[in-house]
């Protein structure tokens, strides 16, 4: 990720190569769908992303298109739809994104969150950036396909899938149930992002890979008692030494081909010399710790991506001040290397824990698959790098593992490409994603519409 004193923004202008004569129309259309869906209420839980499914219907049959409604739940129902090609160019490209967002607290937001009021050049909403505004983008430039009759030489599909936020159900029902209605050779999802560094280079990063969120749940267990006398097996005291020697331990460096990339990239600009001489250090077992600690005094994000990642997130304990409690609990925000298992940390976790007072389990629920990155030499790779370097003077364009997850997991766990495109700002200074005042700039919106058209049109022509 980029240094917090970067001012993020993307600049991606109107080119010609990315909107032709699609520019003016496909921004309208772009705003007027990602208003009309953020005034759709899809927080989750509970969810109701039937509302989103029903709309998308709507719109997509109204140009003749059909398309379905598919899902278990009547009120979490997930949307298909496909334009046929000739198959000329290979097999399908897949658009998708998710149609629930997270939950608001209405007290924390000076606007309404489910409005989609337009202040100051901004639309204000729920989901304006995670990730209705990739929804409605990918829409418009769907029904674009349609209306200007671009002669497709592969098929494309348009997904909206319900419970990205949750449990991932939506995208697990699809696959298990209508896979070959999503099948393809790759999609453009979710994630990605794009900045300045303060020599103007402008950063463009293709998410291929991304980490995998693995709860723990730590219990200290002990004798209850009087709170008027201290106990050596309190529960209490033994959770926070274990809470604390997790949080404190360095976890082991791991590479893969998306981040050893990513720094040799990074390792280039003038703003990142002083990584340089960390990257070989990286590579060994008995110096990696070291150059990974190194690089997180310059760079917290950067060290994030070369290890798994532990953050104490919520505590429970006790009934009452005076009682000293049989067990306490507290819940780990746990995210793992992709390139190593949920076995191998929850086993080093009781290493350093190191107290038979205390259990380490792996939280309930299914956990994401760990996949490898996705290619770089894919087609939607390739258009997509070509597109980024011919948007801007002085361009760099990386692949990156997110910290997050995203649904793409799932379906590189069968075998298909997922790439988050950076076709919108993503603000590292302000970032509004699961927070209050989610906004999207309308100018970004368009524009991010238009690189989109110009990657999609790149694929399928």
């Amino acid at each position: 990720m980029i240094h917090m004193c970067f001012r993020v923004c993307i600049f991606l202008f109107a080119s010609v190569a990315c909107f032709g004569q699609q520019g003016p129309a496909l921004g309208e259309s772009t705003r007027k769908y990602l208003s009309d869906l953020i005034r759709l209420d899809t927080s989750n839980p509970p969810g109701n992303e039937t509302r989103v499914a029903m709309y998308l219907k709507q719109v997509v049959e109204a140009q003749g298109i059909a398309c379905e409604v598919l899902g278990d739940d009547p009120k979490r129902l997930n949307f298909v739809a496909r334009l046929k090609g000739t198959g000329e160019g290979g097999r399908p490209l897949l658009m998708m994104a998710h149609s629930d967002v997270v939950p608001v607290d209405r007290k924390q937001w000076t606007v309404e969150p489910f409005a989609a009021l337009v202040k100051d050049g901004y639309m204000y909403g729920r989901g304006a950036t995670d990730t209705k505004s990739l929804l409605a983008a990918e829409l418009a430039v769907f029904l674009e396909l349609k209306r200007s009759g671009v002669k497709l030489k592969r098929d494309v599909i348009f997904l909206s899938e319900a419970d990205e936020e949750a449990g991932s159900l939506g995208i697990q029902w699809l696959i298990k149930n209508a896979y070959a209605k999503i099948d393809a050779e790759f999609a453009i999802n979710e994630g990605g992002s794009a900045a300045d560094t303060t020599s103007q280079t402008r950063v463009f990063q293709i998410q291929t890979s991304e980490k995998i969120p693995t709860r723990v749940v730590l219990t200290g267990r002990g004798t209850a008692g009087h709170g008027s006398l201290p106990r050596a097996d309190n529960a209490v005291v033994h959770l926070a030494r274990a809470i604390t020697r997790l949080a404190e331990a360095d976890q082991p460096v791991r590479l893969n081909t998306t981040t050893r990339r990513y720094l040799n990239e990074f390792a280039k600009l003038p703003e990142y010399q002083w990584l340089q001489p960390q990257l070989a250090k990286l590579e060994s077992e008995t110096t990696s710790q070291a150059a990974a600690n190194q690089i997180r005094e310059h760079e917290t994000e950067m060290d994030a991506i070369l290890r798994t990642t532990v953050s104490p997130t919520m505590l429970a304990a006790g009934m009452k001040i005076n009682v000293i409690p049989n067990s306490a609990e507290a819940q780990v925000d746990v995210r793992r290397l992709p390139n190593e298992t949920q076995q191998e940390v929850i086993a080093r976790f009781r290493r350093i824990i190191n107290d038979p007072a205390v259990d380490v389990m792996p939280a309930a629920g299914q956990e994401m698959p760990a996949t490898e990155p996705s290619s770089l030499t894919t087609v939607l790779y390739k258009t997509m790098e070509k597109t980024f370097l011919a948007s801007s003077k002085k361009p760099v364009v990386v692949p990156f593992m997110s910290r997050g997850a995203t649904d793409g997991s799932f379906l590189r766990q069968k075998g298909m490409a997922v790439y988050g495109a950076p076709v919108f700002v993503r603000d590292g200074r302000e970032s509004r994603s699961h927070g209050n005042d989610e906004r999207i700039e309308l100018e970004n919106l368009a524009r991010g519409a238009g690189l989109l058209w110009g990657i999609v049109t790149g694929v399928v022509r």
